[in-house]
């Protein structure tokens, strides 16, 4: 099973000077793959307990429109182990005009991750 949301970088994205976008942004779209994954699948938000690996691969900037896809690759008991990737699909252009975007093909991978998440029977025992 696999999740994918697409959205824009605005200008509330940007952390640092000429727009770029804290590399944390991404790990926040990782979460919400994971929410939905969890979903589909338990029924239930359950809880996002840890990465076991981060790799920031390219920059983001505002303007850019980023797709994060997840997916659950294993099946525990009371745990879900989960990948990410986050992939700018298009990419803003400001040194042709304010407004104009360049559609990347293929797409430039910026980030990679995965964690372990928590199903609803963990969350109640306690489980953070």
């Amino acid at each position: 099973m696999k999740v994918t949301l697409r959205l824009r970088m605005g200008s509330h994205d940007a952390h640092y000077g000429g727009g770029l976008v804290d590399g944390a942004r991404m790990l926040a779209l990782f979460g919400d793959v994971a929410t939905e994954l969890l979903i589909r699948h338990d029924g239930d938000e359950g809880l996002f307990r840890a990465y076991d690996a981060v790799e920031f691969l390219a920059p983001v900037l505002a303007g850019d429109y980023i797709e994060a896809e997840g997916e659950i690759v294993e099946v525990g008991k009371t745990s879900r182990k989960m990948k990410f990737e986050a992939r700018k699909v298009i990419r803003a252009a400001p040194e042709i005009s304010a407004s104009a975007a360049e559609v990347l093909n293929p797409p430039v991978v910026v980030c990679r991750a995965s964690g372990t998440c928590v199903t609803p029977k963990d969350k109640q025992r306690g489980s953070k």
